[in-house]
């Protein structure tokens, strides 16, 4: 079973950075009209390398505390506006929206891979 998780892993890591990557962007969009909103966003490169790179989950130190799943505990940076509005709201609807479609997009091509994945998969057991 170790070899099928290294098989679809790094798939996996990206469906999930890309799925919490869109909801911070559908908060910002949400977000658009509230006063001293702050835009965030993920930088998917960094956290998908990190979580690669095993150093994306975090370490517990006592029975007590609550473990995540890798890509969990993803930074969330705050976006420079180009042009800030007057009421502190840092969200600007063009680019989140651009954003949203951009990482979508690329969600749905994550999930086409994990797809083809898993048919090479069953290819493989049924001896084609």
């Amino acid at each position: 079973m170790n070899v099928i998780d290294k098989y679809l892993a790094p798939h996996a890591t990206a469906l999930s950075l890309r799925q919490q990557r869109m909801e911070v962007l559908g908060s910002n969009i949400a977000n658009a009209a509230t006063p001293h909103y702050k835009a965030r966003d993920i930088d998917f490169a960094a956290e998908y390398s990190r979580a690669l790179d095993g150093q994306g989950a975090l370490t517990t130190s006592n029975s007590l505390h609550i473990g995540t799943t890798t890509g969990g505990s993803s930074e969330l940076l705050y976006r420079q506006p180009l042009s800030p509005s007057l009421d502190g709201n840092t969200v600007e609807l063009h680019v989140e929206q651009l954003k949203f479609a951009e990482n979508s997009t690329r969600y749905e091509a994550s999930l086409q891979f994990v797809g083809d994945r898993i048919r090479s998969l069953r290819a493989a057991l049924r001896g084609e």
